[in-house]
């Protein structure tokens, strides 16, 4: 922190260059509603909710955080490409590519799992082994299927849910509720991985 803040503070305004006053014994820093920007806050909103997709699409394709490969968006283009190089070292994507048309980003990801975002749908560009991936996520669905299924027969034992506290119960329809979406989606991309899907 201390050496962060003799490079910081200079740069800031907040020390001189030849300033001993150390970190430890600064003043506090006196909060200036004044130069709160929303304008700023709501890109940068944006931007961490674009970012936070890639990362789930990174993590369900289970590629390593060295592996860089394109990212390739349509919607929303004004901010992705005012946005890509901010975007592309905190995704971690080698480029970041902004199609115009719909049907062109289509034809791009054919086989690559799409997020949506607001208005911007996403996909990483990864060469997959088809097949590979098709037994991956049918596993997966198979396994939220069966998650469900235990739930569900759970949240219908009468029984249980008298006895079993609120929040106990809440949480498991909520968990329901989740696996169900993330199933949702799998499905769709294994549909997509299939001929004619």
């Amino acid at each position: 922190t201390a050496e962060l803040w003799e490079r910081v503070a200079p740069v800031a305004g907040s020390k001189n260059t030849d300033d001993k006053v150390g970190v430890a014994v600064a003043p506090y820093p006196i909060c200036q509603p004044e130069r709160i920007d929303p304008a700023a806050d709501v890109w940068v909103a944006h931007l961490k909710a674009l970012v936070g997709t890639c990362r789930t699409l990174r993590g369900e394709m289970s590629l390593s955080p060295a592996t860089r490969v394109p990212l390739m968006t349509w919607g929303d283009a004004a901010f992705v490409q005012s946005a890509a190089p901010v975007l592309k070292a905190l995704a971690k994507v080698s480029e970041v590519k902004v199609f115009q048309d719909e049907i062109a980003f289509s034809a791009a990801t054919r086989n690559a799992p799409v997020a949506v975002q607001g208005d911007t749908r996403l996909a990483l560009h990864v060469e997959i082994d088809v097949a590979a991936e098709t037994e991956r996520l049918s596993k997966e669905i198979a396994r939220l299927q069966g998650e469900i299924g235990k739930a569900q027969t759970q949240l219908s034992n009468e029984s249980f849910v008298a006895r079993a506290p609120s929040a106990v119960v809440e949480q498991m329809r909520q968990r329901v509720a989740e696996f169900g979406v993330t199933s949702d989606r799998l499905s769709e991309q294994l549909k997509r991985l299939r001929p004619g899907g």
